[in-house]
């Protein structure tokens, strides 16, 4: 009898040590599968729903490709990192709650300002033609190829966030940072109006850009 009962628990505990196994190896796969995007796919998936949209946009309006392109940005766009380094040092010194709305405004904003530059397709392909290590992060380069010839080209900073690649600036024509603008632009503005001014003013630009009349902004 003890002979039975020592191995019934000699098999328990090596059952036991499978079943530990089998979860270790699950929660590895899960981590290998959240990595396993690189920084150009993100992008890629990106432009994928870009252009799905811009071949829609005359039906969609800018609102319908505002709702289609809200989750894209969501997903590839660290948008708080961005807001913190568009704001500058004076963003320690905000309140939360100012920070939030700050973070909002400029989310708002990016998904008004590619709903409203890419609002239809003629042709365009947006192609993803590789990436070079910048410091700790990564730019993958692209381009806009234009039916005519024409070639835009335009860089994504992107850096790992919560185990996914994000993009936490771009650069217009490959050298311009939009952050730096950005930066430039906000300072002025939380200088005359304060945090509330720029939440104001970036809703400002949202509203204008959802009317179409913005498309230099």
């Amino acid at each position: 009898m003890r002979d039975l009962i020592r191995e019934i628990a000699r098999r328990s505990r090596i059952a036991g040590l499978c079943v530990a196994l089998f979860l270790a190896l699950g929660v590895i796969s899960e981590r290998a599968a959240a990595t396993a995007t690189g920084p150009q796919d993100s992008v890629r998936d990106f432009y994928a729903t870009l252009v799905t949209t811009m071949k829609e946009g005359r039906l969609l309006g800018q609102s319908g490709r505002y709702a289609r392109l809200a989750p894209a940005v969501e997903r590839v766009f660290d948008v708080p990192f961005m807001t913190r380094l568009a704001i500058g040092p004076s963003w320690s010194t905000l309140p939360a709650v100012q920070q939030q709305r700050l973070t909002e405004a400029f989310r708002h904003y990016i998904v008004a300002t590619y709903a409203d530059r890419f609002d239809s397709w003629s042709g365009e392909q947006l192609e993803v033609i590789g990436e070079q290590p910048y410091n700790a992060a990564v730019i993958v380069q692209t381009k806009i190829a234009k039916p005519g010839g024409e070639t835009t080209t335009l860089n994504y900073l992107m850096h790992q966030s919560q185990g996914s690649w994000q993009i936490s600036d771009v650069y217009l024509d490959g050298t311009i940072s939009q952050l730096a603008v950005q930066r430039s632009e906000f300072n002025s503005i939380l200088r005359r109006e304060g945090a509330d001014g720029l939440v104001m003013a970036l809703n400002r630009k949202v509203d204008l850009l959802s009317h179409g009349v913005a498309k230099s902004s």
